[in-house]
């Protein structure tokens, strides 16, 4: 084909409409009935192997709230780095959900394996059985992928194996069970440093967790919704560098520049070694999220930390830099 007639053909062709991101739709998510004492939580392990000494703490400590504990079938599973084959944790998932005398359920532990389960996920039968699902880390996955995909409000909060301390178990408390009630959140006197990247105020859906797990849920569609809506995002063992690559992703995947605010909690272990080539981890986070122009504040009690909130997924939620509070709209 001559240059001439390829050049007329390409300018016959109708132009493709531009890809965009339209604005989530505005619903009331189902919250689910809060526990009282002598209900039943159905403990299960949908990522890492858990030892035996993390499953008796978590037995100590939801008992300790006055709760029975129902072991997953499958809860002493194990393969290599996961807690047995992705049909068995599917399997425990599902019988809890399922299950009328559990009235939560409780991940034992993180560690990895959660994204795995995703496409195996009957969410019809989650969303017939709407009940408390709580953890954090790799429980990311599941926490955004249900409150999306089924509009149960899910709670990023202590896995079982957590230590509950007294900060820890007030704001748990409040936030699941009967009698209690979100007070606005501030870090505790102890906190660690805390910073204001861009100064503000604003209001929207609460969605995220773990950076890890946010970055490895772009471009799925398990991805939370960003924009009008609050991201709060946390992290454990990422050098600055590897935290820089993760929010590019997100800064390319996702219009990140739309969300409301984003609310940082404690990027524990992510500062850089003395002999490194390396910049801060404040430098880097500033250096990622500080052009956006929306609200950014860093030292929330988010992650894993001993003096951690609670945080329901999935419900609105007003972020103050200045007071440095987040307070829960239920």
């Amino acid at each position: 084909m001559k240059r001439r007639q390829f050049t007329q053909g390409l300018l016959a062709i109708p132009a493709l409409p531009l890809l965009n991101y339209p604005a989530p739709a505005r619903r009331r998510n189902t919250v689910p009935q809060r526990l009282k004492t002598g209900d039943t939580v159905g403990l299960v392990t949908p990522g890492s192997y858990l030892t035996d000494d993390g499953l008796q703490r978590a037995y100590t400590q939801i008992e300790g709230l006055g709760l029975k504990v129902k072991p997953g079938k499958n809860i002493r599973a194990e393969r290599g780095y996961l807690a047995g084959e992705d049909a068995q944790r599917l399997y425990d998932l599902h019988a809890m959900f399922g299950d009328p005398t559990v009235k939560a359920v409780w991940a034992a532990r993180g560690g990895y394996g959660c994204g795995r389960l995703l496409p195996g996920l009957d969410f019809e039968l989650i969303e017939r059985n709407p009940k408390i699902l709580i953890g954090y880390s790799d429980i990311t996955a599941l926490l955004n992928a249900i409150t999306l995909r089924t509009g149960i409000v899910t709670y990023h909060g202590p896995v079982g194996s957590s230590e509950f301390t007294e900060y820890t178990r007030e704001h748990l408390i409040n936030a699941i069970m009967d009698g209690g009630q979100f007070a606005p959140i501030f870090p505790p006197a102890e906190a660690g440093e805390r910073y204001v990247i861009t100064p503000g105020s604003a209001g929207g859906q609460l969605w995220g967790g773990n950076l890890s797990l946010l970055a490895a849920a772009a471009g799925t569609e398990y991805a939370p919704p960003v924009e009008g809506n609050i991201l709060f995002i946390e992290e454990i063992g990422e050098k600055p560098y590897r935290v820089d690559r993760m929010l590019t992703q997100l800064r390319q995947a996702w219009p990140l520049e739309t969300a409301a605010a984003i609310v940082l909690g404690v990027f524990a272990d992510c500062e850089a070694d003395a002999d490194d080539r390396s910049l801060t981890l404040r430098q880097t986070l500033t250096d990622r999220l500080g052009d956006l122009g929306i609200p950014v504040a860093y030292g929330f009690p988010i992650g894993h930390i001993k003096n951690m909130c609670t945080l329901p997924v999935g419900v609105g939620c007003r972020v103050d830099t200045e007071k440095f509070s987040l307070r829960i709209e239920i």
